[in-house]
Parts: structure tokens; sequence; C-alpha cells
């Protein structure tokens, strides 16, 4: 072995040999490659990542002599023109500057001769001459395959098509989070010269957990309160899962009524399932973080009484916007500013529950940090709740890239909701980017009959429409109501009419708070509700999914018709009254004021209106889950979805590109970026968390401690004075860098102990 390094730590004066890096990293990428058969092409990247710091440039650059030295180009074109594998070449390239693009002229720009005379990033290449790094090479001992097959590489041409761009991205984090966890272990060597590796994560086993849920779920069954429909309805759901849990992997929806017990449902059919086919975890992916809450909060109950609470913290990874942040993906690890941890996270857990946006923008991201777990989605479960929620605009390429991820890479999704969107219309223009298209099974085959379990309530239709003022006295006639609207400026209106009439039992909810402000007025209520006293709830959209909460009387906003009927099924939840009330009210328009969120929500919403009028008030059931797929595909033609005139063109130019770099930029769950913020909710408790952060900067378990106390907020232009309430806080890992996603607000009058955060400054940048 020659005297080459991969990392010096600077601090310590301690060396790594590059033969030992290539060969661990090598060897780890194989072994997370082989659950997806890419293990040759996986080790191939591994040993040919980092060729360039055999380089001299590089090896000065490790003792800071030099800076701007590129060491993964001349590797990556080995991979391309030796061995035709672009996959790997493709990821090689991408592990420290992100994926790039797979055309023609995109691939052959990676040629050292082109590099040398420009170099797009303005940086140097280690060595000029690639034979000789290869050479160095084999004078280390480190043979590279002899096989040049590219017919079983992941990507073995270059398509147009989303599916193969997730080809890539699965290799990319093979090789991605080997690297990681090998750099990271290196520098956390002990005294003694062992590397410190993390623990690995626990195994899902499956049939003792099964076990543990049946027994759970039986028993609440024998200590329910809740109405012989209700519960005859829960149960035949849990069967029915169960039961489904044998057919062959594939893609599945769950089209079940609200209430009737999805969360643990969902879970015993992931659990059989894995049983049967010996899958590795499941992955549960809701689009709000009051459902995780909710969530975490149902699996903990059963759970808890057979782990430890470290146990638990182990089996249960949760992963979303304020559970962690992202180093600079150009940041080079290894440098002597490396610290531990790295915070993101890599899904070495059982059970993972994340969130629209987390999921599947890194299914469809180029950055090392977001593509390293991707790999922990082969062989598993994925159950997306309230899938409803998914941005039309985006439907195709993302069914698609589920579609693949389910036949190739073996495993199982699951679309679960009661009010399924019509994505079988659609298979004509999946199939375009993915061959198996999109046709999935139904779970619960009989679902009518569940849906007729499911009736409690009767829905009345708006005839015209109403002042706030008009709405309150309604309101204020009943002794327990929830109304939900659907923007926050509407229930923030809303909300103090009443309050002026009558400041008792009167409550306000919206993402203005922060989790531990609505999971205290949510606790409220459910004791007010559950001893019959007032209670009138005020609130947006986020207590229609996920929410446990059951109101006799519940009125809301004409809004998209899923909506609508997920605010219904927070109404006679359990089913104790005969029939419980739903009133649809349309607020009277203000003059020069959107009454929606945004373009998508007015358009959903126009297709309601419509519906009414093609079908009259008596011609819709929210019971019916045909009536879904009637209004998601008016919704659909409306938008141009598989058209030619796609409005989301950008897009699909970007897939027939295969730009990694665009496509990213253009796949948003959420079009505008956000920023989080810890709000004076609890002052004391707010001021010693601003503490921690001012004196110790991000960690770990500082956002840990955040994470309740936070709200999202628009990310503010760069003149917007609504950045003189917001302190920076430093970044742990890298002195003097202060977070661009993490933020303290300073101005702690204006949190509101009723209505949360109100900015004085720029009262328009809180998410609708």
């Amino acid at each position: 072995m020659g005297d080459y390094l991969s990392h010096l730590d600077r601090r310590s004066g301690r060396k790594e040999k590059l033969y030992d890096h290539l060969r661990l990293v090598a060897n780890r990428a194989e072994e997370y490659a082989s659950a997806f058969e890419a293990s040759e092409e996986a080790y191939l990247a591994g040993m040919l990542h980092d060729l360039g710091k055999y380089g001299a440039l590089f090896q000065k650059r490790l003792k800071g002599e030099v800076s701007g030295i590129d060491h993964w180009s001349l590797g990556a074109w080995t991979a391309l023109q030796n061995y035709r594998y672009i996959a790997a070449a493709l990821s090689i390239q991408g592990h420290h500057i992100g994926l790039q693009a797979s055309n023609k002229h995109s691939l052959l720009n990676m040629n050292p001769k082109k590099l040398l005379v420009q170099h797009p990033l303005g940086l140097m290449l280690s060595e000029a001459d690639t034979s000789n790094l290869l050479r160095l090479l084999e004078n280390d001992s480190l043979l590279l395959p002899s096989f040049n097959n590219s017919s079983k590489s992941l990507y073995p041409t270059i398509t147009q098509t989303a599916a193969g761009m997730l080809d890539v991205r699965m290799l990319f984090s093979a090789l991605v989070d080997a690297d990681y966890i090998e750099t990271e272990a290196w520098f956390q060597m002990d005294e003694y010269g062992n590397r410190q590796y993390r623990e690995n994560g626990l195994a899902l086993e499956p049939d003792r957990v099964l076990n543990w849920l049946r027994a759970y779920v039986s028993n609440l069954a024998s200590n329910s309160s809740v109405s012989f429909s209700v519960q005859k309805m829960r149960s035949e759901l849990f069967n029915a899962c169960l039961q489904a849990a044998t057919r062959p992997q594939g893609l599945f929806t769950l089209t079940a009524p609200t209430g009737s017990g999805k969360t643990l449902s969902m879970l015993a059919f992931a659990l059989a399932h894995a049983v049967k086919y010996n899958l590795r975890r499941i992955v549960i992916v809701v689009p709000y973080l009051n459902i995780i809450e909710q969530t975490v909060k149902v699996y903990h109950q059963f759970l808890r009484q057979h782990m430890t609470s470290d146990e638990l913290e182990k089996y249960i990874l949760e992963h979303h916007s304020l559970s962690g942040i992202h180093p600079h993906d150009n940041l080079l690890i290894g440098d002597d500013n490396y610290e531990k941890p790295l915070l993101t996270e890599n899904w070495d857990a059982p059970i993972v529950i994340t969130t629209n946006v987390q999921l599947l923008e890194s299914l469809f991201s180029n950055r090392p940090s977001a593509c390293r777990k991707l790999h922990r989605l082969a062989s598993s479960v994925i159950l997306f709740d309230e899938v409803q929620t998914l941005p039309v605009s985006l439907a195709i390429p993302t069914l698609a890239t589920l579609s693949h991820l389910a036949e190739r890479y073996q495993s199982t999704i699951v679309f679960a909701t009661a009010t399924q969107p019509a994505f079988s219309h659609l298979h004509e223009f999946v199939s375009k980017h993915c061959a198996q298209g999109w046709q999935p099974q139904e779970i619960f085959s009989e679902k009518g009959d569940l849906f007729d379990l499911s009736k409690r309530v009767n829905v009345n239709w708006p005839d015209g429409t109403i002042t706030w003022e008009k709405l309150a006295a309604k309101l204020m006639t009943y002794r327990q109501v929830m109304c939900v609207v659907n923007i926050k400026r509407h229930a923030k209106s809303l909300f103090e009419i009443l309050a002026k009439n009558d400041d008792q039992g009167i409550f306000h909810i919206s993402t203005n708070m922060c989790p531990a402000h609505r999971l205290e007025v949510l606790e409220k209520v459910r004791k007010l509700l559950d001893s019959g006293k007032t209670c009138r709830l005020i609130s947006t959209q986020c207590v229609e999914a996920g929410v446990d909460i059951d109101f006799p009387v519940v009125y809301r906003a004409l809004g998209p018709l899923d909506a609508i009927a997920q605010a219904a099924g927070r109404c006679n939840r359990n089913g104790r009254l005969v029939s419980g009330e739903v009133h649809v009210f349309k607020p009277q328009a203000e003059a020069g004021r959107l009454p929606y969120p945004d373009l998508a929500y007015a358009q959903a919403t126009d297709v309601t209106s419509m519906l009414l009028q093609q079908l009259r008030p008596d011609g819709i059931d929210i019971s019916d889950p045909s009536i879904f797929n009637r209004y998601f595909c008016q919704l659909y033609s409306i938008k141009g979805i598989g058209t030619e005139d796609n409005f989301n063109e950008p897009l699909y130019n970007a897939i027939a590109r295969q730009d990694f770099e665009e496509v990213a930029q253009q796949y948003r769950i959420i079009s505008q970026d956000t920023i989080n913020v810890l709000v004076p909710y609890k002052r004391e408790i707010f001021r010693q968390i601003r503490n921690i952060a001012n004196n110790e900067g991000l960690s770990r378990q500082w956002l840990m401690k955040a994470r309740p106390y936070s709200v999202s907020l628009f990310r503010p232009k760069v003149n917007d004075p609504l950045y003189l309430s917001l302190e920076t806080i430093k970044m742990k890992f890298n002195t003097g860098e202060e977070s661009n996603e993490w933020y303290i607000y300073g101005k702690e009058e204006d949190y509101d102990p009723n209505t949360g955060l109100n900015p004085s400054l720029s009262p328009n940048l809180i998410i609708a």
C-alpha cells in the first residue's frame, strides 16, 4: 500500500489511507445495492468514487497547500469510458456536487481533456492522466472488476422517463450513504485506532410485533365505547387488511371511511406483508406534521407495553422538516471542519414516519443529503396516508416513480384515504414514464359495505352566501360545534367575533400555532366534549386529517370535496348519535382579497361547485366512493393532467432531458420555500431554548427541544421587514456559518395565546 491519503484530521494529525477508504466504501455500497441486484455496479462506484485522490494536487489540498480541487470527475469518466456504467458515472460525479444530467452532451463533458481546458465549476483536476491514477490504484492492491457488462447496469441506456432517473438515484444513494458512514466512522476513531460506527438499526421483527398488535386491537374492541356499527366497521377493515397482506407485492389502494381505524389497520397490513415477503422496513408517509404526531402517539400506545423508551426511539424514526438539518452538500466530508453528527437521516430504522415533502422530494432530488436514504426503500412497505393531498400537478411523474419502485425494487406501495383520487384514470399517461403504469388493487374490495357502516352524518349544502357575523350567530346557538374555514385570516376573524360575544369555551387552531400549542388546545377541547360542556372550535384545514376529535355539529366552508368529507369525518366520529350535522357554507366574498390558499385549492373548490350544479345537493353523497372518482376525474380534466399543454411543462421537459438538478428544482410539494422559526409560546421554555442556540448552535438535541415550539413561515424576501424580528442561529458543525432553515422569533409580544404567531411587520408571510 502506498502513502496516499483519503482524509487528514488536522486537529489530531491522524491520517486515513486511501486504500482503506476505497475498499470499505466499495464493500458497503455493494452490500446496500445487493437489495436491488446492483451490487457489482455499486462496488465499482465505491472503488472509483475517490480515484482522483491519488492525484498530487489532492494530496496537497489535504495539507492545506492548494484549494479548489476536483477529485471525482476522473473516477466518473473511468466508470463511463471503461465500463459503460452510466449510473455509476453519474453517482461518482455527483457524490459531492449533486447529480447532474444524463444526456450525451453532459456525459461527454466528464472527459478530463475538456475539464482541463474549462471546468464548469472553476476547479482544477487533481491529475491530468487517468491511466496514471489507475496504475496507482493497482499498486495499492485494489483490483477493479474485469467485467464490462453494461447490460447489468441499473441504467444501461439514456432514457427520457421518471423511472430511469429513479434507477440512477438508487445507486447514488448506496454510494453516498456508504461514503458518509465510513468517513464518519474514521473521524470518530477511538484511541486504540478502532473506527466507531453508528449502531445498526433494529430489525423489524414483523411477526412478533404483529402478534402484539392483534392483542392490542382485540383489547381496544373489548373496552371501546364507540357504537356497534363503528366497531364493526373497524373490525372488518382490520381483518381485510390482514387477508390482503398475503397477495403478491405491488400497488394497492385502501379506500376506507374516516374513523374506520386506518392507522392500525394499515400497520397490520404492512406487518403481515413483511412476514409473508421478508421485507425490511415500513415507511409511513403523511401530508402534515400533526398527522405524524397522531400516528406516533397511536403506535407508541401499544408498543410501549413491550419496549423501553430507548427501544421505541430506535424502532420508530420520525423524519420531517422539524426533525433535522441538512449540511451543505458540497461540504468536503473529512475536512477538519467535519463533526459528528451528520444530521441527515439515512432511515436505518424498522419503522419510519415521514412526510410527503421528505419522501417524494427525495425521490426527485439530486442532492447527496436527500438521496442517501433512498436505498432503504428497497424491500419495504410504503404506506401513504391521506393520499388525496398529493399535488395533482405532480401526479404522473410521482405515480411512475412509485410504480417503478414497486416493480424493480421489491417494494409494496399503499395509497390510503377515505377520498381516493382517480389515479387509475392516469394509467395511460403514467405508462409513458414507467412500463407498468398505475393499476393498483383495492385492499377492501367490498368497500361499499364499509361506507354504509360509516354513514354517521347528514350534510346540508349552501343555498347562498353568509357573512362572518351571521355565521358566528349560528355557531353560538350550538353548545358544541366546530367550524373549519379555508384560510388563517378567516379563522382569526371568526374567532375574534365569537370571543367578543363569549370568551368561554371558544378555541382557535391553525398552523400559526406551534405543535405544543395546538396539542394543548386539542386536549382541552376533547375534555370539554367528553364532559358535555360548552366547546366551540374555529379551525383551518389542519384538523381535517389525522386528528381524532368528535363533534356533534360541524360547519365547513365550501372548498375541495375531499376536504369537506374529511371535515365531516370529525362529526359524530364514534357514532354515538343517530346522526351528526354537517353544514357547508359559502362565505361572503371580500373585495380585493383571495378566499383560498392558492390556485390549486381554488380550482378544486370550483369542481365542487360544478358537481353541486350538475347533481344537485341530493345527488352528492360524501359516503359514496364513486362520487370522489367523478370529482377527481373532473379536476384532472380542468388541470389538463396528461395533456400536451400540461401547465407543469418545465418539470416534464427536465425529465425528458434527464436533468437531475432541474428536476429537483421543479418538483416541489410546497411550491414556496419555507423556514422554521422557534416562537415564544411558553416564554420561559422559549428563552431556555433560545439561550442554548445562542451558546451552542444547532444540534440534534436542540432540534428535539425546539420542534414542539416552532412554526413554518414562507421564506421572506431579502429586504422584507420580517427579518427584523428573526434572530439567526449558528451551525454547530461549521463554526461561523448561520442556518438558513432555522430562526428564532425575537418579538415575544407577536405570539398571541389564542391564535398563535401574528407577525406585526409582515403578516402575509405565514403559510395559509
